[in-house]
């Protein structure tokens, strides 16, 4: 079926693209979509297979998020951090497993708590992509960004230890926690030791088209071998994305101009296809139901549903403000807005990573007997996804909205860059002024250090404007005159070069270098928009 899933992809791509276009949600469109095309007559199956996902799927989108994350944010957000991705998957592993327990007649402990790790780990893709679109307060995206990096780890480690007693393999508590600390710290290692070789080798390349793929390789090689020696693939992958993430600031700018286009994109694929995916496995987890009492599985998914946000809820909140309770937390960390502490604990909706972890489940246990109740938890997991993402994912913006909760920091942030700006600016002048000194009168370069304090004085008050009113109150700037007219003129050669390519008189490998020229003159316009 690799053709099937080729189709699947691209048509989630371009439902995808159709509804950023049009300001949609596109992971609840593509779930809807594919829930009314998995009941087409005709259409082939498309099966969710786990190590499509665990494998190809989950270590590029960890990585990614892991470049993008700050790990100065993570470090100082450490506390609550750790207790959305550490204690609340163990938590829901816990309460959803004594629910399904008394929900589901024929499930045993081992398989409720199976079913209970498989729910427990959220997807903060949507969540975040929503945050970043109504500009939630940073620490609320710190706090979902550092979750939705560390809680697979903990639910899938959960996972496999749950998974082991139902089907026979003997453990114990301490076993558990023993394997769940060697999978973390090896885990760790194998990150960072990755980390510090992939950088070395990037930096031994000096060559941008290469760096970029040998970081698209990345993430499949640090997962399989932390995979390969029972050490945690999620946790290394996510060590290795943070240190390579806080060092990118240090590769040359056609690295990073190309790392950033190229993981967006590949970002924007794979969440399309996988929410695509969940909505066409409706029919497979019907089907394998069987001769189940309707009522009486409709009632259980009601009941792990609820216990899920529920949950969420208690947790978040008592972990917030218990922890209040203590002095030097409370002088720490600044006091919560009750409506961003809701926001969190609503923004758990569930996502690929637990259908993957269900579809995992073996048919049979180590007796040769069928696993107690596989189709019951294909089920209740679909149900929670599926609810999730419809009920939170629809209702997240509007509660933003009305909670008012929104991020103050933007104006601090451009009297940051405005001073950090105004120090390089002085810095880079006494740097001309020494070179000024060094030309003798008459001298033609000093037309180009004329030319260059130009520039960084523009520069300089670029940074200053954004401080000031917009400039539908007080008219265009100076600066915004300066950038439109340049643009104006940078397309005005584009369009020469363009004709000069028809024309026969240049070639097309000579007009994607000019191109790229224009290009990247074109983008230093834009650095006022992108804070």
């Amino acid at each position: 079926m690799d053709e099937g899933l080729l189709i699947v992809a691209v048509v989630a791509v371009i439902l995808a693209a159709i509804c950023r276009r049009f300001g949609l949600s596109a992971p609840l469109v593509l779930v809807v979509v594919g829930l009314g095309l998995g009941w087409i007559p005709g259409l082939p199956e498309f099966t969710l297979e786990p190590e499509l996902v665990l494998f190809a799927v989950l270590p590029p989108l960890l990585y990614s998020a892991a470049l993008d994350s700050s790990y100065v944010a993570l470090r100082k957000n450490v506390r609550a951090v750790g207790l959305l991705a550490v204690g609340l998957p163990l938590a829901t592993t816990a309460g959803v497993g004594v629910v399904a327990y008394y929900a589901v007649p024929d499930l045993p402990w081992a398989a409720a708590f199976v079913l209970g790790a498989v729910i427990a780990p959220p997807d903060a893709v949507s969540a975040q992509a929503v945050g970043r679109r109504l500009g939630l307060p940073r620490r609320v995206m710190t706090l979902l960004g550092g979750e939705s990096l560390l809680n697979d780890a903990t639910a899938l480690t959960a996972y496999r230890l749950a998974l082991a007693a139902a089907v026979g393999a003997t453990t114990t508590v301490w076993d558990g926690i023993l394997a769940f600390l060697i999978a973390a710290v090896g885990g760790l290692i194998v990150g960072l030791a990755a980390g510090l070789a992939v950088a070395f080798m990037r930096h031994f390349l000096t060559d941008p088209p290469m760096e970029t793929a040998l970081g698209i390789i990345a993430p499949f090689a640090i997962y399989f071998v932390a995979e390969e020696i029972h050490a945690s693939g999620v946790i290394a992958v996510v060590a290795a994305g943070l240190y390579l993430g806080q060092r990118s600031v240090r590769e040359g700018y056609a690295t990073r101009l190309q790392d950033t286009a190229v993981w967006r994109s590949i970002d924007a694929i794979l969440e399309s296809f996988v929410f695509l995916l969940i909505g066409l496995q409706l029919p497979q987890v019907i089907e394998g139901l069987g001769d189940r009492s309707t009522a009486a599985i409709c009632w259980a998914g009601a009941a792990v549903f609820a216990a899920t946000i529920a949950i969420r809820i208690v947790w978040v909140f008592g972990a917030t403000y218990g922890a209040r309770l203590f002095p030097r937390i409370r002088e720490r960390e600044p006091s919560p807005q009750p409506g961003a502490v809701f926001v969190v604990s609503w923004a758990g909706m569930r996502g690929v990573v637990s259908l993957a972890a269900a579809f995992a489940i073996p048919l049979t246990v180590d007796d040769g007997s069928r696993f107690p109740a596989r189709d019951a938890i294909l089920f209740l997991t679909f149900v929670v996804v599926v609810g999730t993402l419809l009920l939170q994912g629809t209702t997240l913006p509007l509660l933003i909205r009305w909670l008012g909760v929104q991020g103050d920091e933007r104006q601090a942030d451009l009297v940051g860059l405005a001073r950090a700006q105004d120090r390089a600016g002085r810095t880079a002048f006494a740097r001309l002024e020494q070179i000024k000194a060094e030309i003798p009168e008459g001298d033609a370069r000093l037309e180009q250090v004329k030319i260059l304090e130009h520039w960084i004085r523009a520069r300089k008050n670029l940074a200053w404007e954004g401080l000031g009113r917009d400039s539908d109150e007080i008219g265009e700037s100076p600066t915004e005159a300066y950038n439109r007219i340049r643009n104006e003129l940078i397309q005005i050669q584009r369009e020469v070069f363009i004709d000069e390519r028809d024309r026969g008189r240049i070639d097309d490998e000579v007009l994607r270098s000019a191109l790229r020229q224009l290009d990247l003159a074109e983008g230093l316009g834009d650095s006022r928009k992108q804070l």
